[in-house]
């Protein structure tokens, strides 16, 4: 299951290795550092945990968890390490639990996921300013400036996007489906690079990140072409969801269809796409529509899309799948009968039912186009 609730990633390596290149050029930036604190935080730090806590009026054990979660550094009960803005944050978030916003579970998973969150994107904006800082003139006195005229920016525009993910997020939410109801119903994809493994051991840390960085990109901007919305990338896969199973499976042809092309420096890939009963809880989705999408992905072969006999059933207008194929029928032995006849956009061929990881019978699809030159 995908770790909603993790632990905040580890430090980014590119944010300490231009943390070094500073070091090792002779500038000492501790005095910036300290300023840049000053700035973020409002002002010198100037309290300890105990002190932040008696003003909020909470036990100290509801902070000490609270800044657990969210990823904090450890500090003793008498470091001072703590600011005015620090009894300001805790006092909001003891008003979202006095209001019953925050309840014992929801607290914790939605804390984490806050820590997770915000930990990777600050570390790859310390990534950008320390390198920036790097290349322009003295370092020390750079690393000031864009801490005062970059910073500011930056928090309005992440406002500005959580408050349109906010309303993306609400129309889906409170958008009824047909008959009223609301949908859980999606279509869940995975696309994962052919080889990852292999090739990433002949580049070098920048050659990697670049490749990486080059398909998250491509991806993403094929899933947002098609109207569906990305949850996750993982290393080399990406996870989307989209509520059009049509448009799920154009995102995985349309990814898998560029890495065919020799051409395009978009790497090879495979996808396994399902559709389904989707939990949608924190911006993250499970369930079994989830784990046999993930599946289908493992049992793809290179430069194809799996799909779940189910997404068929609805691509086709079947109501039901078939569920009555014979267990031992050939890899890739064609469907007895096409429902649509020669209108439908896409074909199937089924493959042998596989054993995989909590889902052992389990029977894939391989769906291509009907007109390979669309």
């Amino acid at each position: 299951m995908p770790e909603a609730a993790g632990a905040p990633d580890a430090p980014d390596e590119g944010a300490l290795a231009a943390y070094d290149d500073l070091l090792l050029d002779g500038v000492d930036v501790t005095a910036q550092v300290r300023s840049v604190e000053t700035s973020l935080l409002g002002g010198p730090p100037t309290l300890t945990r105990l002190q932040v806590a008696e003003r909020v009026g909470v036990p100290m054990s509801l902070a000490k968890e609270l800044w657990h979660r969210l990823g904090f550094p450890h500090h003793g009960d008498d470091d001072v390490a703590f600011t005015d803005a620090d009894v300001e944050a805790l006092s909001l978030a003891r008003d979202l639990v006095m209001l019953g916003i925050l309840d014992a579970e929801s607290q914790a998973a939605m804390v984490r996921t806050w820590g997770r969150s915000f930990a990777r994107l600050a570390e790859w904006q310390t990534t950008l300013l320390a390198r920036v800082a790097m290349r322009e003139g003295d370092p020390e006195e750079r690393l000031e400036e864009l801490t005062a005229e970059v910073l500011p920016r930056l928090e309005v525009l992440q406002s500005y996007i959580w408050r349109r993910h906010l309303v993306s997020a609400a129309n889906r939410m409170l958008t009824p489906a047909p008959g009223g109801e609301p949908t859980t119903r999606l279509a869940v994809g995975f696309v994962d690079i052919v080889g990852y493994t292999t090739h990433s051991r002949n580049l070098s840390e920048p050659e990697l990140v670049t490749w990486l960085e080059g398909f998250e990109d491509v991806a993403t901007s094929v899933v947002v072409d098609h109207a569906a919305r990305v949850i996750k990338t993982i290393g080399d896969e990406i996870l989307y969801v989209t509520d059009d199973p049509v448009q799920a499976v154009e995102v995985a042809l349309a990814l898998v269809e560029r890495g065919a092309d020799e051409a395009d420096p978009f790497p090879a890939v495979r996808a396994g796409v399902a559709y389904g009963e989707v939990v949608v809880r924190l911006g993250d989705v499970y369930g079994s529509t989830v784990n046999i999408a993930s599946r289908l992905t493992s049992i793809a072969r290179p430069g194809t899309v799996v799909v779940d006999e189910r997404l068929q059933a609805v691509l086709t207008g079947d109501e039901e799948p078939d569920d009555d194929d014979p267990a031992d029928a050939p890899d890739d032995a064609p469907e007895p009968t096409d429902p649509t006849g020669d209108d439908l956009p896409y074909r199937f061929k089924r493959l042998r039912r596989a054993n995989v990881k909590g889902f052992p019978g389990v029977r894939g699809r391989v769906l291509r186009r009907t007109d390979p030159k669309h």
